[in-house]
């Protein structure tokens, strides 16, 4: 054998280990719903929401019992997934802030280890990152951005593709056959507005459960049961993608992870940092190495995912800075603990407003910064059905004390609930003397957390862009697209 030949045949098996070290690496599948709670499907006890595919992502996979995310508002909730920091170290903290240039990713970085990348749905990110990602399928804003309206319309959130999952199958179809993949695939359901047909046949009303934060009454049923058929429509879709992984033979070893970017968008849900706000669906599935019909209590958070997903890649994460912890030990031993607690922020969403709290398996401190101002909800909840009758209850004197939270002002500075006892939230515990001992465990907790993560109360606030009674656009104010944090306020950082 000559040394050509022999030269030759080591490259081959070079070339060879390394399509096997390729393929030995999972492909990686991240799920995003857009507005969607926690409970609201099968697998988390729903008894009347249709979704048989997120389900079997909880039969054949991994449950998380106890999974937060680290603020209750779209595009600040990706943005702090995709680099795993916390939403006010990314520089796009508030509702439509574009993540900065030189933001890392672990996008960016999965690429840069050979991974094909790839997102399709809901963008809501802004441009500097999107040379992270091999291709975008980018869906329409309009399904998530209010347009100006034109000839004296009503303007309305409704996207050419009004599921936005309307490319996943495509992104897979088109990716290339010879690399490890990770898919960042975005929904725009179940997100406002919302319009008949979305599912054939649709939910009943008398099927809708209202929760006790909501008054039971013709309109908000309807407006729950079109929001559930959104969620019916979004799970046909997470269908379709188990599908297509099956079909091209790599379902065994790729990870898929399901979960939401915040809660339900009504009142005291979605903006808010009560569970319907930050509690998140968190179904694993990797029949390679997952047990199927297996659930966790260990407390895991939204920033953790970026850590995580680079360590099941097998990427070095130690030029990427980061502030979550993997949970990649949670997947081999779903009793391993994770976390004692778990951190999300709120700050300015259509509204303005600046809030924290912690959790545990158990407990939940909110601080409410802005005490001053109510706890609005979201403009789009606040123009829709449930939010216009609740204040036609309100001025009838009809509404609970609960389902007036959101109009209260002042609010408490101090929230603290039990929720293993009271899982609605209902029940301000901040001064009961028998939970003395548990506040100041998470109000050290947070201070700590504050510290290390070098929050801060801003130096002035941001004016609102709708009228916080009808939700309508306030256009002295309101530009679009919507300037950057450094635009506004002359930094990314604090202010």
């Amino acid at each position: 054998m000559t040394m050509t030949t022999i030269f030759k045949t080591l490259i081959f098996i070079l070339a060879v280990c390394s399509i096997a070290f390729a393929d030995e690496r999972p492909n990686l599948v991240l799920i995003i719903a857009d507005d969607m709670n926690w409970d609201d499907c099968g697998a988390y006890g729903h008894p009347s929401i249709r979704t048989p595919n997120i389900d079997s992502l909880a039969k054949t996979g991994l449950k998380f019992n106890h999974a937060y995310l680290t603020i209750s508002s779209c595009s600040p909730s990706r943005s702090s997934i995709i680099t795993g920091k916390y939403p006010h170290n990314t520089g796009a903290e508030q509702l439509h802030w574009p993540l900065p240039a030189g933001s890392k990713t672990f996008a960016g970085e999965l690429k840069k280890a050979g991974y094909y990348t790839a997102a399709a749905g809901k963008w809501h990110l802004g441009d500097a990152v999107r040379d992270h990602f091999n291709k975008i399928y980018d869906a329409s804003t309009a399904g998530f951005v209010l347009p100006s309206g034109k000839d004296g319309k009503k303007p309305k959130m409704i996207a050419q593709k009004p599921s936005g999952c309307e490319d996943w199958e495509i992104a897979l179809d088109e990716r290339p056959k010879d690399k490890p993949f990770f898919m960042w695939l975005a929904a725009l359901d179940p997100h406002r507005a919302y319009s008949e047909g979305a599912l054939d046949p649709p939910h009943k009303d008398s099927e809708v459960i209202v929760p006790p934060h909501l008054p039971d009454t013709p309109d908000v049923r309807k407006d729950l049961r079109m929001y559930y058929d959104e969620i019916g429509r979004l799970d046909q879709y997470v269908g379709k993608v188990l599908a297509k992984l099956e079909a091209q033979g790599v379902a065994q070893n790729t990870v898929v992870l399901f979960i939401t970017d915040n809660g339900r968008p009504f009142p005291r849900d979605k903006t808010t940092l009560y569970d319907g706000g930050i509690r998140t669906p968190w179904l694993v599935r990797w029949p390679a190495k997952i047990r199927a019909g297996q659930t966790s209590d260990a407390l895991v958070s939204s920033v953790d995912i970026a850590a995580t997903f680079l360590q099941l890649a097998d990427v070095n994460a130690e030029s990427f800075p980061h502030e979550g912890v993997s949970f990649a030990d949670v997947l081999d031993d779903p009793t391993a603990k994770h976390r004692t607690y778990a951190f999300a922020e709120d700050h300015w969403h259509d509204y303005e407003d600046q809030c924290r709290a912690v959790m545990t398996q158990q407990h939940k401190l909110i601080r409410n910064d802005y005490e001053d101002l109510a706890a609005t909800p979201s403009a789009d909840a606040g123009r829709a059905l449930t939010w216009q009758d609740m204040l036609r209850l309100e001025k009838e004197n009809k509404l609970t004390e609960a389902q007036r939270a959101c109009l209260i002002a002042p609010r408490p500075k101090w929230e603290l609930f039990d929720l293993q006892r009271d899982p609605g939230e209902i029940n301000n515990l901040a001064a009961d003397p028998s939970y003395s001992a548990v506040r100041a465990k998470l109000e050290a907790a947070l201070s700590k957390w504050s510290e290390k993560t070098n929050d801060y109360l801003p130096s002035r606030r941001t004016p609102d862009e709708f009228d916080r009674v009808t939700g309508a656009p306030d256009h002295s104010v309101r530009v679009r697209p919507r300037k950057s944090k450094l635009e506004t306020f002359g930094t990314n950082g604090k202010y």
